[in-house]
């Protein structure tokens, strides 16, 4: 199987990082969405949303959706476990991961739409856009700061909800974001900030 990824986004960000903790080897192929890459007849044939990352498996099939790329390979590899061994644990997992996915990441996507030097000339900025979605994402972290677990966000135990939500502050980071972290947030991002995955 192969993962199609664009080293500068979240999504396959996220996927990556997963990828390093489970100690798991899949080729990358990049595909540079600075370019348009992911707009060729060829991508489009592999995913027809132009979304990364996808993920492509032996016989040619592909499958998009970081989540479910990672639920996919979970299945495949359940150890150590990042969905959690119970179905209490699996259930706070995926709320976590969701609050962090829907919750920040998508403001962040939202603030860089209508702030970024890059998307100016494909989308009508609009900066009280951009000022709402920081209002929400600060409103949303403070959410997460009153979940947040120790040493990762669900717990003792790493889990897909820290790919997630590191690789949307690395991405808020990236971006030039001005983010102000509450203290459990803080602290988680400077921790994984040290992982080897953290680099992925």
């Amino acid at each position: 199987m192969k993962i199609y990824d664009f080293i500068g986004a979240p999504n396959p960000k996220k996927v990556r990082i997963y990828l390093v903790e489970k100690g798991l080897d899949v080729e990358l192929c990049p595909v540079d969405i600075t370019q348009g890459e992911q707009r060729s007849p060829e991508f489009l044939a592999k995913n027809p949303m132009g979304g990364l990352p996808v993920l492509e498996l032996d016989d040619g099939r592909c499958f998009s959706e970081s989540l479910a790329i990672i639920e996919y390979l979970e299945e495949l590899h359940p150890e150590p476990p990042m969905i959690g061994t119970s179905p209490e644990e699996r259930m706070r997992i995926r709320m976590l991961e969701r609050i962090c996915e829907l919750g920040v990441l998508a403001r962040v996507a939202q603030w860089m739409r209508h702030s970024s030097a890059f998307f100016a000339g494909r989308v009508k900025q609009n900066p009280a856009i951009a000022s709402a979605a920081l209002d929400q994402c600060h409103r949303q972290l403070r959410l997460i700061d009153g979940y947040i677990g120790e040493p990762f966000v669900a717990g003792e135990r790493i889990s897909i909800a820290d790919c997630t939500l590191f690789a949307t502050l690395w991405f808020a980071h990236v971006m030039k974001m001005p983010l102000e972290l509450p203290p459990n947030v803080a602290r988680f991002n400077a921790d994984f900030r040290k992982r080897p995955s953290a680099k992925a």
